[in-house]
């Protein structure tokens, strides 16, 4: 029998040795709060690659030719790792096939595994040589203007007013040359005229730190998505916002999130099959990494408290 001193003494021993409750010692659990698929990757194999990158939930929306029915079997069999999300693009979108489009999204909210939105496309460049058929044959991506004053935006708006879902805005201002004062002082409309409604820039809207900041600033419901902003993206033609210096985080970005920590999601944004295949892994782990150059506190908003309070998730685990 061990004696009750030396239980204690193991006992006091075992605490001092495990790290304090939400240190990053134990790397805070990640949420993947903006996601992609579509019919060349199957779910298992982005259900393998979570497992792989330790990501514990994606919010994800369908694209390609996958019907809403399929990712809301998904989430269903799998709801503490999949949140559906509404398709808020597509044709009908790109189209103006307003009648059309409300139908689509209001099919898919219909849905109660639905519990999100999708990103809104208003500004998008052209990006070449970026889809693959079935056959292999490589085509474009097409530039897409619609402007955030538009029915279309103002039908997801609606929807996502409804179900208190965060509004994902995709514009890039930087690829937007001329249209990017106008875009962004319709951007800034939209965020005065809904003050109590969460705001989400996927792609860091390809703004400077310094934009963000003034963004920040000026609005308190405006909020931004860390995709496509690893040094994985150095190497595209597109004018990402790259928030590392090397593997770790350059120095503005660092003190912007350490100053408005719960201002910032992070988010991967796989378009297409490949980027889950090829880089999902590395994106995450180069995140993991950067983490830990940031306050405790501020690590776990980044990481998933600001995807659970503005989703109303369940805590990661």
């Amino acid at each position: 029998m061990l004696s009750t001193a030396f239980r204690l003494l193991a006992a006091t021993a075992l605490l001092l040795a495990a790290p304090a409750s939400g240190s990053l010692a134990d790397k805070p659990p990640i949420i993947d709060a903006h996601n992609q698929s579509d019919q060349y990757i199957s779910y298992d194999e982005i259900l393998a690659l979570m497992d792989q990158a330790k990501v514990a939930r994606v919010i994800l929306t369908q694209r390609g030719k996958i019907w809403p029915e399929a990712l809301a079997k998904f989430a269903l069999r799998h709801p503490d790792r999949i949140t559906a999300a509404v398709r808020a693009a597509g044709g009908h979108y790109v189209k103006n096939r307003l009648d059309k489009y409300d139908r689509f999204i209001t099919r898919q909210a219909r849905m109660s595994e639905f519990r999100a939105m999708g990103e809104v496309i208003m500004w998008h460049a052209e990006k070449k040589n970026v889809k693959i058929t079935a056959s292999g044959k490589r085509e474009s991506a097409p530039q897409i203007m619609v402007h955030p004053d538009d029915r279309r935006v103002k039908t997801a708006l609606r929807l996502a007013l409804e179900r208190k879902w965060p509004f994902i805005v995709h514009i890039e201002f930087a690829a937007a040359g001329a249209d990017r004062d106008v875009f962004m002082t319709k951007l800034e409309d939209l965020l005065r005229a809904n003050p109590a409604h969460p705001f989400a820039l996927i792609h860091m809207g390809q703004l400077k730190a310094k934009d963000v900041r003034r963004l920040i600033e000026a609005h308190p419901n405006i909020h931004f998505i860390t995709s496509h902003t690893t040094p994985i993206f150095t190497k595209s033609v597109q004018p990402w916002v790259i928030m590392f210096e090397g593997k770790s985080l350059a120095p503005q970005w660092k003190s912007l999130m350490t100053r408005h920590p719960d201002r910032f999601i992070l988010g991967i944004d796989n378009v297409l099959a490949r980027n889950w295949r090829n880089s999902y892994v590395q994106q995450v782990r180069l995140w993991r990494r950067a983490l830990k150059e940031l306050p405790d506190d501020v690590a776990h908003a980044v990481a998933h408290r600001n995807a659970e309070r503005l989703w109303r998730l369940p805590p990661a685990r």
